[in-house]
C-alpha cells in the first residue's frame, strides 16, 4: 500500500478528503472498485520503476527524488488550502507516521535489486496481519483465536516464500518483512489519529518529514543522474503519489470489506511486470506461499467485517 508512501496497497481508512474536514462517503462501490484496481496497477508500475532505478542510483537518492516529486505535487493544493492545512492537532503522531512510511519505503526498495518483484510483493502482503497484531497493544482491540490463527497461517505463507534454512533463502527477503512491519505501524498511527486531520494535512506532514530526513542523507551518496534517470524518478514519484491518492478516493466510495480482497490483485501485476521488464518468472513455492498469505489476509478481512457488523448492532 508499494511505495505509498509505501508500496503495498493497504488502505488508509481514517483519512478524509483533501480540504481538511470529514466528508460524507459516497455510496459508489463500482467506482471504488475501479479506483482501487487502478491504484494497484499504478503501485505495481511504481515498484517496477523503483526496481529498475535501483540498479543505477543509490537507494537514498531514489527515495529523495521520489519524495521531492511528492512534495512538489502537494504545492498547488497546499497553496489553495492556505495555512490551515499546515496545522495538525496531532503533530507528534504525524511525524512518527511520516517516519514509519519512510522506513517502509527504504526497506522495500532496498530489497528490489536482489529479489524478484513478485517475491517482494508477496512477502509485503503480510502487513495486514501485522496491523491486526499491533492493534491489540496500541489500539486496545480484541483479537480472537480465529484471527490469531489467520496471522499464524499468513506467517507460514511468508516462510514458504522465504524458505529459511534452504539454498533458496536470501537475507534480503527479511527486508520486505520489516517494510511491512513499518507500514503496519504507520497504519496503526493513522487509525490512532482518526478524524484528527484531513488527508491533505497528513500527506503534507508525510512528504515534508520524509523529505527532510533523506535530504540530510542524500549528499553523502549523491550520484549525478542522467536526464533519463531523472525522468524515471519523476515517473516513480508520480506513480507512488497518484496510487496513494486513488486509494483514499476508493475507500471514500466503498467499504473495506468490498475493496480489501482486491488489493491482492497486485501480485498478478507484479508477476507480469517482473516477467515483461526483468524476465523473472515466479517459482512454484513463491506462488504457493503467496496463495497462503492471500488466503489468511482474506480471512482476516472477513473477520474484520463480521466484527464491524456486530459492533453496529
Amino acid at each position: 500500500m508499494s511505495a505509498a508512501v509505501r508500496t503495498a496497497p493497504t488502505p488508509l481508512p481514517t483519512l478524509e478528503p483533501a480540504g481538511g474536514g470529514a466528508a460524507a462517503r459516497r455510496d459508489d462501490p463500482l467506482g471504488g472498485i475501479l479506483l482501487l484496481l487502478l491504484a494497484v496497477l499504478i503501485f505495481s508500475c511504481s515498484d517496477a520503476t523503483a526496481k529498475y532505478l535501483s540498479g543505477e542510483l543509490p537507494l537514498i537518492e531514489i527515495v529523495w527524488l521520489r519524495y521531492l516529486t511528492f512534495a512538489l505535487l502537494l504545492v498547488p493544493p497546499t497553496l489553495r488550502g492556505g495555512r490551515m492545512v499546515l496545522r495538525s492537532t496531532r503533530p507528534g503522531l504525524q511525524l512518527w507516521r511520516g517516519l514509519s512510511m519512510l522506513a517502509s519505503s527504504l526497506l522495500f526498495i532496498a530489497c528490489l535489486p536482489i529479489l524478484p518483484l513478485a517475491d517482494a510483493t508477496s512477502i509485503g502482503f503480510v502487513s495486514p496481519l501485522f496491523i491486526t497484531a499491533l492493534s491489540i497493544p496500541f489500539l486496545g482491540e480484541q483479537v480472537g483465536m480465529r484471527r490469531w490463527a489467520a496471522i499464524v497461517v499468513g506467517l507460514i505463507g511468508v516462510l514458504i516464500v522465504v524458505r529459511p534454512g534452504t539454498s533458496a533463502f536470501q537475507p534480503a527477503a527479511l527486508l520486505p518483512i520489516f517494510s511491512a512491519l513499518a507500514w503496519a505501524a504507520a497504519i496503526i498511527i493513522t487509525r490512532k489519529m482518526s478524524g484528527a486531520d484531513g488527508t491533505l494535512t497528513t500527506l503534507i506532514f508525510t512528504a515534508l518529514s520524509s523529505l527532510l530526513v533523506v535530504s540530510v542523507l542524500v549528499p553523502f551518496v549523491w550520484v549525478m543522474p542522467t536526464p533519463r534517470q531523472v525522468g524515471l524518478a519523476l515517473v516513480y514519484g508520480l506513480f507512488a503519489s497518484g496510487g496513494q491518492w486513488l486509494v483514499v478516493l476508493a475507500y471514500h466510495r466503498a467499504g473495506a470489506s468490498v475493496l480489501a480482497p482486491l488489493t491482492y490483485s497486485q501480485l498478478v501485476w507484479a508477476a507480469a511486470l517482473g516477467f515483461l521488464v526483468f524476465g523473472a518468472v515466479p517459482d512454484t513455492w513463491t506462488l504457493v506461499g503467496a496463495a497462503v498469505i492471500i488466503a489468511s489476509g482474506l480471512y482476516t478481512a472477513h473477520r474484520e467485517r463480521i466484527r464491524a457488523r456486530a459492533s453496529r448492532i
